[in-house]
């Protein structure tokens, strides 16, 4: 097992943040700022840290939005939705990520094969939105 994934989804006035990673996982190459938690962790902390890593920026966690197995890499990915804090998005990870950047929501499907997870979307298209 290739252990579980976090994925920070933070979103602030219609855009979410992604970042693009320098060597493709199957045909993902754009994705939430995601990686493994460690041992001792919990989802929300590991999104947290992997928002700062990968992209410089500062975040809370709010809520776990939901869980599955990732169709494109075959992980088991748990999506936190996280509020934003601080900080500019940048390739903070060079080695790992090529590009940080806010995406409109309808942006997404031209960078997320197969479209983004159901409950994410409602997530980020709903009324609850932070």
């Amino acid at each position: 097992m290739n252990g579980l994934i976090a994925g920070a989804v933070v979103a602030q006035r219609g855009q979410v943040l992604l970042v693009r990673r320098q060597v493709p996982e199957g045909g993902l190459l754009w994705q939430f700022p995601a990686g493994k938690v460690e041992p001792g962790e919990s989802p929300e902390e590991a999104a947290v840290r992997e928002a700062l890593e990968e992209a410089g920026v500062v975040v809370e966690s709010l809520t776990i939005i939901g869980e599955r197995l990732h169709p494109v890499t075959g992980r088991r990915v748990v999506y936190v939705a996280c509020r934003w804090l601080s900080g500019a998005p940048q390739a903070a990870s060079p080695r790992e990520v090529a590009e940080a950047q806010w995406v409109p929501f309808d942006g997404l499907a031209d960078r997320i094969p197969g479209g983004v997870h159901a409950p994410v979307w409602e997530f980020l298209t709903g009324p609850s939105l932070p």
